[in-house]
């Protein structure tokens, strides 16, 4: 659009003002609201399954007993070698 004459100035379509070097806009009440509903329902999703499903993260196998290994399995040279 023309200002003075044949001088123009650029339209620049950036979509609002940016935030650099100075604080981000707030977040409005209703942003809020919902990263707060959106995190309570992501926390009751996993709690929700480890209650129910805990051998997702445990595994489907029971752990050895440690002391039935013996001296070979673990790495542990004979008490007799140099």
């Amino acid at each position: 659009k023309p200002i003075l004459g044949n001088v123009y100035q650029q339209i620049r379509n950036s979509g609002g003002s940016n935030a650099y070097r100075s604080a981000p806009h707030p977040f409005t009440k209703f942003q809020i609201i919902g990263a707060d509903i959106m995190g309570g329902l992501m926390w009751w999703w996993i709690l929700w399954h480890i209650w129910h499903e805990p051998l997702f993260l445990l595994g489907e196998f029971p752990y050895p007993n440690p002391r039935k290994w013996t001296n070979e399995e673990l790495g542990i040279p004979p008490d007799d070698a140099d």
